[in-house]
């Protein structure tokens, strides 16, 4: 018979630590970091540690988090990072934004999670607002927790519509790991190992490459293969912030309506503001027939994804079967209360003028490096504040980033490469805390420099 009382006790001590409003001690900091590298390897996944450099560019001591404010998070020792990573978009407003954390706790005193047979009106509330803030005649939307969760529902809806199977998506995309989006993404890292997945036919094409798109639906069209959707990122986030020509979309949506052929958005990293526009697609005018956005609608406070359509797309989601894709516990209250409440930033603060007008500041002094350091550089792609500096090799990448690691400056390379190194600050991070990164950046290149 299991004994539990173990269990019991673990939990309580950490639940009593969870309820502290003191810093820790440094002897109660030194135990947690400990503790935490203990769990991640013998419980969580071991190879993590390798890859994080929070452990093997900390020192003694390695970094684990503790709390964060603004654009500055702290570890559990008390020392602080400028957060020039965001959480891969996730942190547009910041750590801990008083508007979004206040409204999650007004909610989680009336109701935290939906009953499944009543009402539950902020369900509601947000779809309406999703609607009033996306392109064209989007009004429908479906609710999840994660941007992958999103895509597959994309993914479904579209099936569902055009009664059609196959996608044509990009090289080197992240649309997720589920299965279905896994099956989406352009890149081996993720793909190669697991097989067969996705059951139709899914077709990548360069990013970028409206001829490439044309000519796929060209080729589908005249074999016999029935397309349901093309899927792109408006800009590629997880490659490396990649800005595709500027007749990209417009071409790409010109011929999906040409095919009867759905076009989907996946902006679970370009939208609410990221890029300089509230939505990617709108520097090119475009209006998608689905459009997808997670990570930054939560506020940095709850997971919360969604995908939203025309009514017309989302019949098959509606009749007859109202139920045809449900989750338990998207749409749920604390994660409707915590969107509605960064929508509302967002509009009031209209972030995405300060995120064209801040990545508009910073760009220039990135090429000056470029410039400077052609031996360490490739370029430096992007806009508003996803930006991607993009290096010689993967070597230099990591040391970049681990000598801004070091001074203070959180950023991180792409999943499996640190050749490129993304820059996505929090949306609300002041001039001079860019000035502080471009310090920092330019101390760290000059002593890899003068190491080659």
């Amino acid at each position: 018979m299991i004994d539990y009382e173990d269990a019991l006790d673990y939990s309580a001590r950490w639940m009593d630590l969870i309820h502290k409003t003191d810093f820790p001690t440094k002897e109660l900091a030194h135990q947690i970091i400990d503790e935490s590298k203990d769990n991640f390897a013998e419980h969580y996944n071991r190879n993590w540690l390798e890859y994080r450099k929070s452990v093997t560019e900390s020192g003694d001591w390695a970094s684990v988090e503790w709390t964060g404010s603004g654009s500055v998070i702290k570890d559990v020792l008390g020392r602080e990072f400028l957060d020039f990573l965001g959480g891969f978009g996730m942190m547009d407003l910041g750590w801990r934004h008083p508007t979004v954390i206040e409204t999650v706790k007004a909610q989680l005193n009336w109701s935290p999670m939906p009953s499944q047979e009543l009402l539950d009106p902020l369900r509601g509330v947000l779809a309406k607002l999703l609607a009033s803030i996306t392109p064209g005649d989007l009004k429908y939307s479906w609710f999840g927790a994660s941007g992958t969760e999103a895509n597959e529902a994309a993914m479904k809806i579209a099936k569902l519509y055009t009664g059609k199977t196959a996608f044509i998506v990009g090289v080197r995309a992240f649309h997720g790991k589920t299965m279905g989006s896994l099956s989406l993404m352009g890149k081996s890292d993720f793909r190669a190992q697991m097989g067969a997945m996705y059951g139709g036919q899914v077709y990548h094409v360069p990013f970028g490459d409206a001829d490439a798109v044309e000519k796929q639906l060209e080729i589908c069209d005249k074999v016999g293969v029935g397309v349901a959707a093309v899927m792109f990122e408006p800009i590629q986030g997880e490659s490396g912030a990649i800005v595709p020509p500027d007749d990209f979309w417009p071409r790409i949506r010109a011929a999906t309506k040409k095919y009867k052929v759905l076009l989907i958005a996946d902006e679970v990293q370009t939208g609410l503001g990221r890029t300089g526009r509230l939505w990617g697609v709108e520097h090119w005018n475009v209006v998608p027939d689905i459009l997808t956005v997670a990570k930054s609608l939560g506020g940095g406070v709850m997971p919360v994804s969604a995908v939203t359509t025309t009514e017309e797309i989302f019949q098959p989601m509606m009749y007859p079967n109202p139920f045809m894709h449900t989750t338990t516990t998207g749409g749920n209250a604390l994660a409707c209360s915590a969107a509605i409440s960064t929508i509302h930033v967002i509009l009031k603060e209209r972030l995405w003028e300060q995120a064209a007008e801040k990545g508009a500041y910073l760009m220039p002094h990135l090429e000056n490096f470029v410039v400077q350091y052609p031996h360490i550089f490739e370029r430096v792609t992007g806009k508003g504040l996803l930006i991607g500096m993009h290096f010689k090799n993967p070597e230099i990448g990591y040391k970049v980033s681990a000598g801004l690691f070091k001074r203070g400056i959180l950023v991180s390379g792409t999943l499996t490469s640190a050749q490129t190194v993304r820059l996505e600050p929090p949306l609300i991070v002041t001039k001079e805390q860019i000035d502080m990164l471009l310090e920092r950046l330019g101390d760290t290149l000059n002593e890899i420099s003068k190491t080659m």
